[in-house]
């Protein structure tokens, strides 16, 4: 009998997704992966009988319940879910429209929300699963200047992410939120990065970041993306998988910044932060 578990894998046509579908399939698993493209998907996974390419719009409700429910009559079920689909949005908070900042997170955000509102009622059924929600170190960290939206998403993936584990614990289902540092993807190519419509000169810390990802960090990531897959599947085998899994050395070296400057806040303002208690209280 096959117990290996089955894989609902969204954004699996490149990136981090891609390379965590070629794993789990190599692996023996079976895989439902979704894409914008279904031609680009099948294009870099090879065709199999362990393998369900989807064509999705996650910010569709209706394109997103039919993945799911074509992934449970092909496999019998879903048991771990990536919400791993989105994209990077450049520009400062002062020169991105409206519309550039919501559609970052209708992709972002509102896509992972789809899925997970979609699957959670098959993952409560059989009172099992895990979801795996892919955020960044900036979303745990924002002072990127020129990245402010995209950490805003990240941080409210990371944010829903602490209270779907607590909803979906009473269910036996698990919610790990994982924040990757830089991989060696196309993440920073043109259509998986936007760049802002009207960008502000004045913005001159924001310009120079810009470049540098362009420019220098693009080729010359530290992560290595099929070793992130083989830590992905970890995590889905895990029997007590974490809330809260930072991947990356560099991500690693920033979360501990973060932590470190939080304590230093915490206790330079001891005092002023609980002055607002009421006199009379114990």
């Amino acid at each position: 009998m096959d117990t290996k578990k089955v894989w609902f894998v969204t954004g699996a046509s490149k990136g981090l997704g891609l390379a965590l579908v070629k794993q789990l399939l190599n692996d023996g698993y079976k895989v439902a992966g979704t894409s914008r493209s279904l031609e680009r998907l099948e294009k870099e996974v090879e065709p199999s009988t362990d393998f369900l390419p989807l064509e999705v719009d996650i910010t569709d409700e209706e394109s997103v319940s039919n993945a799911i429910d074509q992934a449970i009559e092909s496999f019998g079920g879903i048991d771990v879910v990536v919400n791993n689909a989105g994209y990077g949005q450049l520009g400062t908070l002062e020169e991105l429209t409206d519309r550039e900042s919501r559609q970052n997170f209708d992709a972002n955000v509102f896509g992972s929300l789809n899925v997970i509102r979609r699957v959670m009622p098959h993952l409560r059924s059989k009172k099992s699963g895990h979801i795996i929600n892919v955020s960044s170190i900036a979303g745990l960290t924002g002072t990127f200047p020129g990245w402010g939206i995209y950490c805003a998403t990240k941080f409210a993936v990371a944010g829903f992410t602490e209270a779907l584990s607590a909803e979906i614990k009473e269910f036996g289902v698990s919610a790990t939120v994982v924040y990757p540092g830089y991989f060696r993807t196309n993440f920073l190519d043109k259509g998986s990065l936007n760049l802002p419509q009207n960008p502000v000169v004045a913005y001159t810390e924001a310009r120079n970041l810009e470049a540098a990802h362009v420019n220098d960090i693009k080729g010359n990531q530290p992560g290595d993306p099929e070793k992130a897959a083989r830590v992905f599947i970890q995590l889905g085998e895990s029997e007590n998988p974490p809330l809260h899994f930072i991947m990356g050395e560099d991500a690693f070296g920033r979360a501990h910044d973060k932590i470190e400057v939080l304590q230093n806040e915490l206790r330079a303002n001891e005092v002023l932060s609980k002055s607002t208690t009421f006199a009379n209280s114990k």
